[in-house]
């Protein structure tokens, strides 16, 4: 049984975490973490490496799922639907839930059968509704006018920046409600990261964009929330054990104007990380 999605309208509430925690077999990556997650607005997770952003980012769209080991502790709801409830398809919610990676991944095929790859594997054979899907789709990643004249090209001839364009084109051609960006300009020039910048601030208007960066400045550019996850440290019989901790949550704004918490201040202000 696949996830039961409500309306987009119906509420401004798209995703909560409900005191998750984060494992890899018997080890806590990152302890108790709420949030929401709102509809039609960036959210930015910061903090330095190793505190676990793109883990709990992974963990939203059950890709933690595919490493052996990992699990989740306690609720992520999309839409009033408990991600991990035995009756919800992890396909499914990945498709629903899309994802763009740090690198750009473009499969090894032409432009076209790049966009067009999601909308085949969900049954769409037809090659006018194709065409419609893969031109609406490359709009909407800002990128049709650059590659319309050759979308037999392969996706691995473009440049970084294009890439990511291409794969943000292959993610919307499934018609999520979500998008997941994990680091999607660390790889990229000034130049690209710009347009990648653009681009968010545009899809905003359609989608839900979750964003884990470790570029502050980036962060305070695009996102309208900001969760910031710091590290936490204990000794155990001589060994260190470090963990990641959601320290504070809140509109982007306040989190970099007048922050709750000290740490976060002390983050921001480049003290530690």
């Amino acid at each position: 049984m696949a996830v039961k999605v409500k309306d987009r309208r119906d509420t401004r509430l798209v995703i909560e975490l409900r005191d998750c925690s984060f494992y890899y077999g018997s080890f806590r990556a990152v302890a108790n973490v709420s949030l929401p997650i709102h509809q039609n607005r960036i959210t930015a997770f910061i903090g330095p490496s190793g505190c676990g952003k793109s883990t709990v980012l992974r963990g939203i769209n059950r890709m933690l799922d595919l490493t052996p080991g990992a699990r989740v502790e306690g609720e992520i709801v999309y839409r009033d639907q408990n991600l991990h409830d035995a009756c919800v398809d992890p396909v499914e919610v990945r498709r629903r839930i899309g994802m763009v990676f740090q690198k750009p991944n473009p499969f090894p095929k032409s432009i076209y059968d790049n966009v067009a790859y999601g909308p085949r594997l969900l049954g769409i054979k037809k090659k006018a509704i194709l065409d419609e899907i893969v031109e609406n789709s490359l709009r909407g990643a800002s990128l049709w006018d650059e590659v319309s004249g050759d979308l037999n090209k392969s996706g691995l001839a473009l440049s970084g920046g294009q890439q990511q364009r291409l794969c943000i084109a292959r993610t919307i051609a499934v018609e999520p409600d979500v998008i997941l960006m994990d680091e999607p300009c660390s790889a990229l020039d000034p130049i690209a990261t710009q347009r990648i910048e653009d681009l968010m601030r545009d899809l905003r208007k359609d989608y839900t964009i979750v964003i884990v960066t470790h570029n502050m400045q980036q962060a305070q550019r695009v996102s309208d929330s900001t969760a910031f996850f710091n590290i936490r440290k204990t000794m155990d019989d001589g060994y260190e054990i470090r963990w990641g901790e959601l320290v504070e949550y809140d509109d982007t704004n306040k989190v970099f104007g007048n922050p709750a918490q000290q740490e976060t201040a002390d983050y921001i202000a480049g003290r530690f990380g």
